[in-house]
């Protein structure tokens, strides 16, 4: 593995902020650590780059403790989210700061600089001043800087999160493709679920310093560990159960479960796009409270009678208005017994 953490433990005031974490990255593998505030994710890649000290537990490189090994000798690459880029430096400049850290010459690092930029598709723009770049541009810069000493690693503090949303979902688009190019090893950090599932090869999902669970963007979304996970993952149609062979007993009434399930009290999830609509004489009677466009389709807001409410998912020609009276049926397919 290019990068262990073993048991990987930091302090802050007698409160373990990141709480005997194991993770191992493998060479050319791109992998996200999605949390919510406070669960540790910016500590952990803090500890890795050199910057936090671990109070236990090590950091291992190419099989190599890093306990005394100085950041900038540590051979990774850092872009935070502000980008920290010097005003004071035109864009050549900047994307060159690290190369003439590491003692390259004039002509390699105009080579090197000249590259970057049109990798990262900002041709000629070596001259450009730092203020006249948009936010995308500057995020650009920044990467091109991170990437230009060809570190081992490179590691992303939530680096597309002061971008407008068009913007980043297209950059997301970009930065995979170029990491694959360039068969970049990657540890990023972020909030943004839609962020990490389109950039990840594997989400690391962390909560109050600890891995609640690790897979692939796909893994993750279909069996999400447990109620926090799924419920940090937007879902919310998460109900304590009773399971009795191809049914649940819910407050919604006996909702059908996938073969092979654990029996007897668990917890259930059922994805929206498992919450069927029908007529109102037929299934589970509800009302619609809201409903709310999320560009591929329409979320809508459910009130049974003396059950918690649900969300459904339909096209926009098919969503019901606030004060309808619908039935509702459930899919099996899209139900999950988490663990």
């Amino acid at each position: 593995m290019l990068l262990s953490l073993e048991t990987a433990t930091v302090r802050f005031g007698g409160r373990a902020v990141l709480d005997a974490v194991d993770l191992a990255v493998a060479e050319h593998e791109i992998v996200c650590v999605l949390g919510p505030s406070g669960s540790g994710k910016s500590t952990l890649l803090r500890a890795v780059a050199g910057l936090q000290a671990l109070d236990a537990g090590r950091v291992l490189l190419d099989d190599r403790d890093q306990a005394q090994v100085p950041a900038h000798r540590r051979g990774v690459g850092l872009m935070f989210q502000d980008h920290q880029l010097f005003p004071q430096r035109d864009v050549g400049g900047n994307v060159a700061f690290g190369l003439r850290m590491h003692g390259a010459n004039k002509g390699e690092q105009a080579v090197r600089v000249r590259e970057l930029l049109e990798l990262v598709g900002l041709p000629g723009a070596e001259r450009r001043a730092i203020a006249a770049l948009s936010g995308g541009e500057q995020q650009r810069v920044a990467l091109a800087r991170a990437l230009a000493p060809r570190p081992r690693l490179l590691m992303l503090d939530e680096p597309l999160g002061q971008l407008d949303r068009s913007l980043r979902e297209r950059l997301v688009v970009e930065l995979r493709e170029l990491f694959g190019e360039l068969g970049t090893t990657v540890l990023a950090v972020t909030h943004d679920q839609g962020e990490a599932f389109a950039l990840a090869d594997r989400v690391v999902v962390m909560r109050d310093g600890r891995i609640a669970q690790s897979g692939t963007p796909l893994e993750v979304w279909q069996h999400p560990a447990d109620e926090f996970v799924a419920r940090f993952l937007g879902f919310d149609n998460v109900v304590d159960v009773t399971v009795s062979g191809e049914t649940a007993d819910t407050p919604w009434g006996k909702v059908p479960v996938p073969e092979g399930v654990p029996q007897g009290p668990g917890t259930l999830l059922v994805r929206p796009a498992g919450v069927r609509l029908v007529d109102a004489a037929e299934g589970l009677c509800c009302t619609v409270v809201a409903r709310t466009f999320r560009g591929t389709h329409v979320a809508v807001q459910l009130q049974p009678e003396d059950a918690p409410r649900l969300e459904a998912a339909c096209t926009l020609r098919d969503a019901p208005v606030p004060g309808d009276q619908v039935g509702v049926e459930f899919d099996a397919a899209e139900t999950v017994v988490l663990g």
